[in-house]
C-alpha cells in the first residue's frame, strides 16, 4: 500500500484541476522521504502508525476535523479503511478482502479490526476504488456493495531508473547460495501466499536439477513454520527467506533469477507479478482472483492448491529456454499497459463521480 501511495500521489499531482493535501502519521512526517510535503502539502494526524488502536481513533476523530479544516471536498483513504463521518465525500480504495476470504492471513488485533472496519468503510463511502474487477465482484458477493458504486483502477508498475543492481556473485555470498538456478518469489510470509505448497513443489524437483528458492518479504509469525517445513523436506539448504532487501539487492535478484513463481491463493492485484514482467523475468503464477487479469497471456498459470501443477510449471520454466524467452518478451509488453498515470486518471474520475453525487 505504501508503494501505491508513493507512485500514485505524484501522478495525481500532475493532473490539472486537483488540489491535494496528504494526511500522514507521525512516523511518515519524521522520515520525510515521500511526495507528501514535497510535491503536495502535508498535514500530520497525531497518531503512531504502529499503534493500531491509536490509528483507528485518529482516522475516525482527528482526520475528519483536519480534513474539514483544510477545506477538502473529497477524502480518499488509500488503505481499505476510512473515516465514517465528515463533511466531505468519502472515496476508499479497498485493495482486497483477504481478511475475509483467507482466514488467518492477518494476525491478532489487525484481523479483528479488518472484519469491522473494511465493511463499514465500503458501505459508508460514496465511491469505492479497487485494483481489479475480481475484487469488485468480491465486494458485491461478500459485502453486498453494488457494483455501480465501485470503480476499477488497476495499479501501475515502474522500474527504478538509477539503481546499480548488486552483482550476482555478491548476492550469492550474501545469501549463502550455491551455484544453482535461482527462483524468486517476492512474498510476505503470510498463509494466503501459499508458500508451503511452493516449498513442496521445489522439494519435488530432482535433487540434481533443484533450484535455489529466495523469498524476500517482511517476516511474520508464519515464517518459523516455513523454515521448519523446509528442513523437514530436506531443502533447507536450497531455501532463503530474507526480510526486506535494499533496492540494489532486489534488482540484482531479478537479474539473477531464472524465473519468478507466485503461488498466492488470493490477491487484490498481485503487483509482484507485474514487477517481474516489467523486468523481463519469466513468470508462473496462480490462476486465482486478480492474477489472471494482471498476467494475461504472458505467464504460465497454475492451480495453486495443486502441488503437482506448481512443480510442473516450475520445471517447464527451468527446462525450456524458448518458453522463457517468449514469456520475457510477452511480460514486458503486458506490463507496459499498466501505468501509474492511468491509475491516477481513473482515480480522479472516481473523485468526480463522488462529487457528482453531492450536487
Amino acid at each position: 500500500m505504501e508503494v501505491v501511495a508513493r507512485e500514485l500521489i505524484p501522478e495525481l499531482a500532475a493532473l490539472s484541476g486537483l488540489r491535494l493535501t496528504a494526511f500522514v502519521n507521525r512516523e511518515t512526517e519524521i522520515r520525510g522521504d515521500g511526495p507528501w510535503g514535497d510535491l503536495i502539502p502535508m498535514k500530520v494526524v497525531p497518531v503512531e502508525a504502529r499503534n493500531r488502536a491509536a490509528w483507528v481513533w485518529g482516522e475516525q476523530t482527528h482526520l475528519p476535523r483536519l480534513a474539514s479544516r483544510a477545506g477538502c471536498d473529497v477524502v480518499h483513504s488509500l488503505a481499505s479503511t476510512a473515516p465514517l463521518r465528515g463533511r466531505f465525500m468519502r472515496v476508499t480504495t479497498i485493495h482486497d478482502l483477504i481478511y475475509k476470504l483467507v482466514p488467518g492471513s492477518h494476525f491478532g488485533a489487525l484481523a479483528l479490526g479488518m472484519r469491522v472496519l473494511v465493511p463499514a468503510a465500503a458501505r459508508r463511502s460514496h465511491r469505492v476504488i479497487v485494483d481489479a474487477h475480481s475484487t469488485r465482484e468480491d465486494l458485491a458477493l461478500h459485502l453486498g456493495i453494488p457494483p455501480e458504486k465501485v470503480d476499477v483502477a488497476p495499479l501501475g508498475v515502474s522500474v527504478p531508473a538509477e539503481v546499480t543492481p548488486t552483482p550476482e556473485e555478491a548476492l550469492k555470498r550474501k545469501l549463502n547460495l550455491e551455484e544453482r538456478r535461482l527462483v524468486l518469489s517476492l512474498s510476505a510470509k503470510r498463509p494466503h501466499k501459499n508458500l508451503p505448497r511452493l516449498l513442496h513443489a521445489v522439494a519435488g524437483v530432482a535433487a540434481d536439477r533443484r533450484p535455489s528458492l529466495v523469498v524476500p518479504g517482511y517476516p511474520t509469525p508464519h515464517e518459523q513454520e516455513l523454515r521448519e517445513l523446509a528442513a523437514s523436506l530436506g531443502i533447507a539448504d536450497r531455501v532463503r527467506l530474507p526480510g526486506w532487501l535494499s533496492t540494489e539487492d532486489l534488482e540484482g535478484l531479478y537479474r539473477a533469477a531464472t524465473c519468478v513463481l507466485f503461488p498466492s491463493l488470493y490477491e487484490g492485484f498481485g503487483l509482484p507479478v507485474l514487477e517481474a514482467m516489467a523486468r523481463g523475468v519469466p513468470v508462473a503464477c496462480s490462476d486465482r482472483s486478480s492474477l489472471p487479469e494482471v498476467a494475461g497471456d504472458a505467464a504460465l498459470l497454475f492451480d495453486p492448491e495443486n502441488v503437482g501443477a506448481i512443480r510442473a510449471a516450475l520445471e517447464r520454466l527451468l527446462a525450456d529456454s524458448d518458453l522463457r524467452s517468449r514469456l520475457s518478451k510477452a511480460g514486458r509488453e503486458q506490463a507496459a499497459a499498466f501505468t501509474w498515470r492511468r491509475t491516477a486518471e481513473l482515480t480522479a474520475a472516481s473523485y468526480e463521480r463522488a462529487l457528482a453525487a453531492r450536487r
